[in-house]
């Protein structure tokens, strides 16, 4: 009986020949049809991770399956199940990007008819019909994005690995990624990305882990993990109508608000008080509601919630950071070539 995960990760560790521990014995599952996502900065152990899923590069030690093979006994059949689409993107310039998609489908064993067909499927899905017969050399960062993502998915991969998918793209290039990856989860692809973007981990990935230097610092929901943070804040600016004198009239707010069972605590602001809640929404109309029947005017009311920014400064005790990779020399030397 199939497992109920495509990848299953035990006490995973890598060590490179400098010493450097890039990953620190981490553990995770992805359940099939799941969407994944590795966070945290450069050197933080997400590509190395992937690599070592992906058969590109030997663990050091701990136990790895991917779509139900394991990485050391049989890494042809996992090569077999996946599509990469690395950092780097690796595209023949001087080919067309139909040209490119055929040739990839072919390398995968495709039949030149059923290589012909998918690249046709495959620029209609990545939204390139248009310059499929234009060489690769004159396209855009968006769409050379786009097309490696099209050669990764010529076999049809039960998984895709997706190495920050999305760097260095403009906005607009970037949701219509984001687009993109969502209609293939929808599909039944599961996928394992890695990234730095928070609002990207965010609204793609089911299960985000927080990595950084090697070891996963938390994992969960991006809801759950904001949850973990604290409350929404919903911040009131008072004035009075009344003449009353502001700091009365903070005090009345205060005691009034502080009696309402889903409210944590209270907080003076600048022109009014915070208060922290468990949902913002639900308790936001209770709140005016109850200001305006004991006649506390409200000048202006906003929510603030978590964001998973705040989640990595809880578990890290920083931001993200921009430092190169210190351990994978493969890497660092395939971005140099």
């Amino acid at each position: 009986m199939p497992s109920e995960y495509m990848i299953e990760v035990r006490d995973l560790v890598k060590v490179y020949p400098s010493g450097h521990r890039a990953v620190a014995g981490i553990d995770f599952d992805i359940p099939r049809e799941g969407f994944f996502g590795f966070l945290g900065p450069n050197g933080a152990g997400k590509t190395t991770t992937m690599k070592i899923l992906g058969t590109l590069l030997r663990k050091t030690s701990g136990t790895v399956t991917v779509a139900g093979y394991d990485v050391d006994a049989d890494p042809q059949a996992i090569r077999r199940s996946i599509g990469f689409a690395m950092q780097e993107v690796g595209l023949d310039d001087l080919a067309k990007g139909r040209d490119f998609l055929q040739l990839q489908g072919v390398l995968y064993g495709l039949s030149r008819r059923e290589a012909r067909r998918k690249a046709d499927e495959l620029l209609e899905l990545v939204g390139l019909v248009h310059v499929a017969g234009q060489r690769v050399g004159t396209y855009s960062g968006g769409m050379r994005r786009r097309l490696d993502l099209a050669g990764a998915l010529m076999h049809d991969p039960d998984i895709l690995f997706l190495d920050e998918p999305t760097v260095g793209l403009d906005p607009q290039s970037r949701i219509a990624m984001w687009e993109h990856l969502e209609n293939l989860n929808a599909k039944g692809v599961t996928i394992l990305l890695t990234t730095q973007v928070m609002e990207e981990a965010d609204r793609l990935c089911h299960t985000i882990a927080i990595i950084d230097h090697g070891q996963i610092v938390a994992r969960g929901s991006p809801e759950a993990l904001k949850a973990e943070v604290g409350g929404d804040i919903v911040q009131i600016a008072l004035h009075d109508i009344d003449d009353a004198p502001d700091e009365a009239l903070n005090e009345r707010a205060e005691e009034l608000v502080g009696l309402q069972g889903y409210v944590e605590s209270i907080d003076r602001a600048e022109d009014g008080i915070a208060i922290t809640v468990k949902n913002g929404s639900a308790a936001v109309p209770d709140l005016v509601g109850l200001l305006h029947d004991n006649r506390i005017p409200v000048a202006s009311l906003s929510v603030a919630r978590p964001t998973l920014d705040d989640v990595f400064l809880k578990y890290t005790g920083r931001a993200i950071r921009a430092e190169e990779a210190a351990g994978d020399g493969v890497g660092k030397m395939m971005r140099r070539f």
